[in-house]
């Protein structure tokens, strides 16, 4: 039986977690996109703790325009955070999602805003 888009997802994910983890030093910055919005949180995982988050449901965030662009109004939020909090560094979590439009589009705004990864 195939498996639904969800369930590939999750496998993917747990694939790519095996991969990557975050620490102080070098955090994960993990997407989640829902069919209306978009998150994004830095993650330390050695102390299981979260560092910075950005979404589009913040007011600091310019909800306007397309979905796209809310995405890079994102990840240009989650870079300010991050810089503010010394993190210049990061490792990229795409959490099972493509690497395509909305998710490239908060990565390409988190590069603009001056994380490197």
């Amino acid at each position: 039986m195939a498996l639904s888009k969800l369930e590939k997802r999750i496998r993917i994910k747990r694939r790519v977690r095996g991969k990557i983890s975050g620490s102080a030093d070098l955090p994960r910055l993990s997407v989640y996109k829902s069919n209306k919005e978009i998150y994004a949180q830095l993650i330390d995982d050695k102390d299981g703790k979260t560092l910075a988050s950005a979404s589009s449901r913040e007011k600091g965030v310019d909800a306007n325009g397309t979905k796209s662009e809310v995405s890079a109004a994102v990840g240009k939020a989650i870079a300010a955070k991050a810089l503010a909090a010394g993190i210049e560094t990061i490792v990229f979590d795409r959490n099972g999602f493509v690497y395509h439009g909305r998710v490239k589009a908060l990565a390409d705004g988190a590069r603009e805003g001056g994380l490197k990864f």
